[in-house]
């Protein structure tokens, strides 16, 4: 495993974090056995994974009490990343959400407490206050964001410095390679990448889009006729089945499993600090973990990023993986 501090603070992560919202057994995800999920943890720790990101929303808390019980005896050797909700953010709601997960997390600290949605109803520097209130008394460690873009983080800046920015970032998503990554590396904000393999679909497992769930497919990538669709635009199905087959080869070409490839293409790119992916098997850790020793050639990642760029302009700098710029979030 790699290690590297997390965006400008002194904190050292994994730059491979487990990502704990498959953990809630949700509607997005499905039933999932909470004895797998500590096994998955103990698993992500052997690995030399010692980051891991949660938040509240995780099925209503549920991905916070599973960590928290996988974790006891083995807090000391861990970094917990968590995110508040865009509707907890007034302060004395952020102060009580902040409580109730040190509770379900059984720690006295958060490491990482990040917003998990703007929320322009509250004035952000009141939200950002209570954040720094909460660093002052010892009951997180950094704050961070997430899916802050061009309209947020300006506003942001203005009233402090987060250390990372957890954005949507694959071979499949490139919103922000538009202008927000460059705007973090400048600014020295470490960037989380989340959704790094699609929800599966560049885990190697499916070879045609009408084979994803449901309950998964509700990104942009998918037409409104899919049934849990919130954006109104055509979907970009086409652009993504070409690109999906094309990286399937070049993965054949070098002989090597799509998910490592996927992850490590990220690693490869400016201004990451850590992947955040979905582990809620053991079996599934050895991927992750893969990928961060697999070193992609110049040509290689020439044809990756050749591969996705039309599915890039299509999708464009929208960061809402989900609703249609004009009503994203």
């Amino acid at each position: 495993m790699k290690y590297q501090h997390l965006g400008n603070s002194d904190i050292v992560v994994s730059v491979i974090c487990m990502g704990c919202w498959g953990l809630a057994g949700d509607f997005h995800w499905g039933e999932q056995d909470d004895a797998a999920s500590i096994a998955a943890v103990h698993a992500a720790l052997d690995a030399g994974i010692n980051f891991f990101d949660t938040a509240e929303a995780y099925g209503d808390g549920h991905s916070d009490e599973v960590l928290g019980r996988a974790l006891a005896g083995r807090r000391d050797q861990v970094v917990i990343a968590s995110k508040v909700s865009a509707d907890s953010l007034a302060p004395d709601d952020l102060a009580a959400s902040c409580e109730n997960s040190l509770r379900r997390l059984r720690t006295d600290s958060i490491d990482l407490l990040q917003i998990h949605w703007p929320n322009w109803d509250i004035p952000l520097a009141e939200t950002w206050a209570a954040l720094e209130m909460l660093q002052a008394q010892g009951k997180i460690r950094a704050i961070g964001v997430s899916n802050f873009g061009e309209i947020d983080l300006p506003d942001l800046l203005n009233l402090g410095r987060p250390v990372t920015n957890q954005l949507p970032y694959s071979l499949l998503y490139r919103a922000i390679e538009f202008d927000l990554q460059w705007r973090c590396v400048q600014e020295d904000i470490g960037i989380l990448c989340y959704s790094p393999l699609l929800h599966g679909l560049l885990s190697g497992q499916y070879t045609a889009l009408d084979q994803m769930s449901p309950t998964r497919a509700r990104t942009r990538h998918f037409s409104p006729d899919w049934p849990y669709i919130r954006h109104d635009e055509p979907g970009c199905e086409a652009e993504t089945t070409a690109a999906l087959h094309e990286i399937q080869h070049i993965c054949a070409d070098i002989g090597q499993p799509m998910a490592p490839v996927a992850l490590a293409w990220l690693l490869h790119q400016p201004g990451i600090t850590s992947i955040i992916t979905g582990m809620r098997r053991p079996d599934q850790v050895s991927d992750c973990a893969n990928a961060v020793t697999l070193e992609l050639s110049a040509e290689v990642l020439g044809r990756l990023d050749q591969a996705t760029a039309v599915v890039k302009q299509k999708l464009g700098p929208n960061l809402d993986m989900w609703q249609t710029e004009s009503r994203a979030r």
